[in-house]
């Protein structure tokens, strides 16, 4: 995954750049984090926007990061502001990703507070973004990482493949990032992804995009220990992700592991990379299909609009349904060649 060369100089370059010497004669100021907005050594809030002034570097990464409406792009927010009284009590499947940065402690030990910050969020803003791209939200924030969703609020069918795909951007933009820290600082920064899919039962959802919900099962559980047993720089993803990313990505098979919390052990992969690009239904076909059923009605209808055209009516379908219901499974029924072929009565 290639990140504009001009973008990891200048994330770099905020890490290794030396501080101007404060003047005696001249009064510190500090920049608001929120609009940037100068502001007095005394001062408790911005004039400009209003917020409360950070006085050192870990609260202005809890106010940098505190609300999901203070890092979500706004074409998400509205989606899921526009779509959250249909969706709200609803059960959904999902998939949940966690990501940390491996030995953060180590990593920041013995270093001034800002600098720590200077080093880690660049970390966290490469994995957020490779989620917002997918589509996933970041609800949580936890230091050195976070916590995200696919399929909910926002709903798409292939959620889990999102959420592998953007496992895999952010282990990209990380790397790439880390080699710009290994050349200039000496020391490595990696990532370790995990991802699991079940159902979520959402019960409300804030005008700052927090959200109360349940995570049915053991889902969550099983994405933080995914991530706690993946090596630096991997994605791990449970047999339930699997499942419904198979012929999507590539995977490599780990076997059945022992989870911690869990009686009996856990069927794991590690998604080593993307497959060639191909539709669901190409995907399903790879795997094989299941037998047709409960659309012989569709099905029916279907073939007499043909029928019709056949005889000079022109013809307009629209086939609608929620995601995954069947549509492209239906058409593909319709237009395999034993019904393409098949004499149509006049």
């Amino acid at each position: 995954m290639h990140i504009p060369e001009e973008d990891g100089r200048r994330t770099f370059a905020g890490l290794t750049a030396d501080r101007p010497a404060a003047s005696s004669s001249a009064p510190l100021t500090r920049l608001c984090t929120i609009c940037g907005t100068p502001a007095p050594p005394t001062a408790k809030f911005c004039s400009e926007c209003g917020d409360h002034l950070a006085h050192d570097a870990s609260s202005a990464q809890r106010r940098r990061f505190g609300s999901p409406k203070s890092y979500t792009p706004k074409h998400l927010a509205s989606k899921i502001l526009t779509a959250r009284t249909a969706i709200e009590g609803e059960r959904k499947q999902i998939s949940v990703l966690f990501a940390d940065i491996k030995g953060s402690m180590e990593l920041v030990a013995n270093r001034d507070p800002e600098d720590a910050q200077r080093l880690m969020d660049p970390v966290i803003e490469h994995m957020m973004e490779a989620v917002h791209y997918y589509e996933g939200i970041v609800n949580r924030v936890m230091g050195d990482g976070i916590m995200a969703l696919f399929g909910a609020p926002i709903a798409h069918e292939d959620h889990a493949v999102r959420a592998c795909y953007a496992a895999l951007r952010m282990q990209a933009v990380v790397a790439q990032y880390a080699s710009e820290l290994q050349r200039g600082l000496g020391f490595e920064v990696a990532i370790r992804v995990g991802i699991s899919s079940g159902e979520i039962v959402i019960a409300a959802i804030g005008s700052d995009l927090y959200m109360e919900y349940t995570i049915v099962g053991q889902t969550a559980h099983l994405a933080s220990r995914m991530k706690q047993m993946a090596r630096p720089g991997a994605v791990l993803a449970t047999i339930d992700t699997f499942r419904l990313v198979e012929g999507y990505v590539e995977v490599k098979p780990l076997g059945a592991l022992a989870v911690k919390g869990l009686t009996n052990p856990v069927e794991v992969y590690e998604i080593a990379g993307r497959a060639p690009e191909r539709t669901r239904l190409q995907a399903a076909l790879g795997r094989g299909l299941t037998r047709f059923v409960g659309r012989e009605n569709e099905l029916a209808e279907l073939r007499s609009a043909a029928e019709r055209a056949s005889k000079g009516n022109g013809q307009v379908v629209a086939i609608v349904g929620e995601p995954g219901v069947g549509k492209s499974r239906l058409v593909y029924e319709f237009v395999r060649p034993m019904d393409t072929q098949r004499p149509i009565s006049r």
